[in-house]
């Protein structure tokens, strides 16, 4: 367990191991941040400064194991980071019952589950930051990506911040999200990046990167809440 003097803060990132999870922990150990990454396949660290928790996000064992890590490791949460979540593009009528499980306990459960827990342990302290990654899709939809599932789970997150936001307003703790656009990570290959580049107004895809930055502004960003931060190329501005 880390001394009780050490007031270096801690994020917790799920979703960790690749893209922009794994951008997200190179991002905050930048700028001095100690690290607890969760996925269901993230592999162990030898840093001292970052500590790897295996698990789904879907279940609420995996939310008690993660918090529990970054007090014992730590001693203290500073910022969640609700990066873990699932994407599949496909017509509205051809989900599965399957598909709907997945999406809700992933999307929903892992937000729910990973922000109850540490929100309880950021009230005992009186301060806290919750950013969570939604989608662009929610107030853009695109006929060339058909992914009603994806909008209202995600949707459900963009509502619930601001929900959050209101409710703990007052109590230290700053609940955000950021949106993005179609990001180039290796879930899209190369083949394909032409085509999603021209589904976004400036004609490119976001990097992973870009949405780093989105996150790491909140993170300085006092008084800032309830806010979805877009970074989509100028998806979320209307039709072209």
């Amino acid at each position: 367990m880390a001394p009780t003097n050490d007031e270096r803060p801690v994020t917790v990132i799920t979703g960790a191991s690749q893209g922009i999870g794994a951008g997200l922990v190179a991002g905050y150990r930048s700028r001095g941040y100690r690290v607890v990454a969760n996925s269901r396949t993230i592999k162990p660290t030898e840093s001292p400064e970052v500590v790897a928790i295996a698990g789904d996000v879907a279940d609420p064992e995996t939310a008690e194991r993660v918090v529990e890590g970054a007090i014992v490791h730590f001693g203290r949460i500073d910022t969640l980071v609700n990066n873990a979540g699932v994407f599949i593009a496909r017509p509205f009528a051809d989900y599965s019952g399957d598909d709907f499980a997945k999406f809700v306990g992933i999307n929903l459960g892992g937000f729910f589950h990973m922000s109850q827990r540490a929100a309880a342990h950021m009230l005992e302290r009186g301060r806290g930051h919750i950013v969570s990654i939604t989608t662009a899709l929610v107030e853009q939809p695109l006929s060339a990506v058909p992914s009603a599932l994806a909008s209202l789970t995600k949707g459900g997150i963009s509502a619930a911040t601001r929900a959050l936001a209101i409710e703990y307003a007052g109590k230290g703790i700053r609940v955000n999200a950021v949106a993005p656009g179609i990001i180039k990570t290796p879930m899209h290959p190369a083949e394909a990046h032409a085509a999603l580049s021209a589904l976004h107004p400036m004609g490119r895809m976001g990097t992973v990167e870009e949405i780093v930055e989105a996150v790491l502004y909140l993170e300085t960003a006092a008084f800032v809440t309830g806010e979805v931060i877009h970074v989509d190329g100028g998806q979320q501005a209307g039709h072209w």
